[in-house]
């Protein structure tokens, strides 16, 4: 299962989820995901339980992004404990899920829609939020967190941009 190999603090408050997933809300690598419809939390387990559902679905075959990590720990106090002394251990770890994130994504030459969607139904069983499956559009390509531009569009960039300047220089001359 999935859990942080350290923390700076042990432990942490409750917090609050509100509004929608602005980062992680697009399909990055996969051509297929499985998108939260609402909050929650998430726990390691049932992360671990929708990705064996699936691989198992897939017989292996294809690639399987898991886009969310348990990173809050929960605490909780022995059965039957008096009131005070102090908050409780970490028991297990969640991760923290807004509406639009997208939880696992699916791709490859063995991934038809047909699969990841069989796939990803399963996946959605073993989890305790509303979500559903999207894929990308006929020549829409996955956004690649992280990766630089290809050289040939910053070079085409570059040459728009210089091209009026040049321009403007030249009807400065001819005024003067």
């Amino acid at each position: 299962m999935l859990s942080p190999k350290r923390t700076k603090f042990r432990k942490q408050q409750r917090g609050r989820m509100r509004g929608v997933a602005t980062k992680g809300n697009k399909i990055a690598f996969g051509e297929f995901a499985l998108q939260a419809q609402e909050c929650g939390w998430i726990t390691s387990r049932q992360i671990e339980a929708s990705r064996r559902a699936m691989t198992r679905y897939v017989k292996r075959g294809g690639q399987i992004w898991i886009r969310i990590f348990p990173d809050k720990p929960v605490t909780m106090r022995p059965a039957e404990t008096r009131m005070g002394s102090g908050k409780g251990n970490p028991e297990f770890w969640v991760a923290v899920v807004k509406p639009g994130r997208v939880l696992f994504e699916m791709g490859g030459e063995d991934i038809t829609e047909a699969i990841a969607k069989e796939a990803m139904r399963l996946a959605q069983y073993k989890l305790p939020i509303k979500t559903k499956f999207i894929g990308l559009e006929e020549g829409q390509k996955p956004t690649q967190v992280g990766k630089a531009p290809p050289k040939s569009s910053a070079n085409s960039l570059d040459e728009a941009e210089s091209a009026p300047q040049a321009e403007t220089a030249s009807v400065t001359t001819s005024e003067s």
